[in-house]
């Protein structure tokens, strides 16, 4: 059975078409059935296209409704379509079995699914920064790939990684939910902010020091919503420069912050973020989190309503 994957950029230009290229021709040596978007590679400004072109986007992919959505690339964009989306569309296309699939900017499109609808999508790669990988820049991950087709293929049921000691025996029930912590927080008082109680949320950030993603861990901290979570999932905060003035200061540092403010469980190590090897993760499904010694699992049934076509 082959499985229909649309690629489609709501958010940042795509700047060559060479690595969408890639990508179309790795989608399809893993068995998808692979189309294009038309208006994936428009251009405006900094973004895919014109506000109105990049909505079009959206509401055509959510009305064709493919087994697959996936985003070519984040940057940013989705913010400025949120107030304009029709989440009922693209909830039915859920319905029919839509997986919509990327993450970063991304994380506003998903968030504010979950927010209006409580429909689940998938916080998983991006065309051009995962499939579309030069081989000479590293080419693709070996995990990534194999995750994310077993997920698009139904049989995903759990995944797994390795944390810090000192959360043996930890076993926590709820709504997976997060992504991008910048875009995450940027959704706080909005209308497409879910309001998630008892979740496990995992968060992820690029380009941004430990100083400032504890600035908007603490944010999140004081405005009660850490505190609502069974647990907090870090995975990679990558790309940030050491200040001189750091003196010490660091990502671990900034952890044992949060911890000092924060009672619920924050555990390190999960494989995502702008990182080459990233998991798939359900977002809006209810997880079983278990930690045994170092290991974390966190495992799911399948949805019911999904039926594939």
């Amino acid at each position: 059975m082959t499985i229909s994957l649309t690629l489609f950029s709501p958010s940042g230009v795509v700047a060559s078409a060479a690595p969408l290229k890639r990508a179309v021709k790795r989608l399809k040596s893993f068995g998808f059935d692979v189309s294009v978007d038309e208006s994936a590679l428009a251009r405006f400004q900094r973004f895919a296209g014109d506000d109105d072109t990049r909505l079009a986007a959206l509401h055509r992919i959510a009305q064709a409704a493919p087994s697959v959505a996936l985003a070519t690339r984040g940057g940013y964009g989705l913010t400025r379509l949120l107030d304009r989306i029709d989440w009922k569309l693209l909830a039915r296309s859920v319905e029919h079995g839509t997986r919509w699939v990327g993450y970063s900017d991304v994380t506003a499109l998903q968030l504010g699914l979950l927010a209006h609808t409580k429909a689940e999508s998938w916080a998983g790669p991006l065309a051009l920064d995962d499939f579309g990988k030069e081989d000479a820049a590293g080419g693709l991950d070996e995990v990534t790939p194999e995750v994310f087709c077993e997920a698009m293929n139904g049989e995903l049921e759990a995944v797994g990684f390795r944390t810090e000691a000192g959360f043996d025996g930890l076993d926590a029930k709820g709504t997976l939910w997060g992504g991008n912590l910048t875009v995450l927080s940027s959704l706080l008082g909005t209308p497409h902010w879910p309001r998630v109680r008892g979740g496990i949320l995992f968060l992820e950030d690029v380009n941004e020091h430990p100083y400032r993603v504890e600035r908007l861990l603490l944010q999140l901290q004081q405005a009660g919503v850490l505190q609502a979570q069974k647990a907090i999932l870090l995975g990679h905060f990558s790309d940030w420069k050491k200040s001189p003035l750091d003196r010490g200061y660091g990502l671990k540092q900034m952890v044992e912050a949060l911890r000092a403010v924060c009672s619920v469980p924050i555990l390190t190590g999960l494989p995502f973020g702008h990182v080459p090897t990233k998991l798939c993760l359900p977002v809006g499904r209810k997880v079983q989190l278990i930690v045994d010694k170092r290991d974390v699992f966190i495992g799911w049934e399948h949805s019911h309503h999904h039926h594939e076509h």
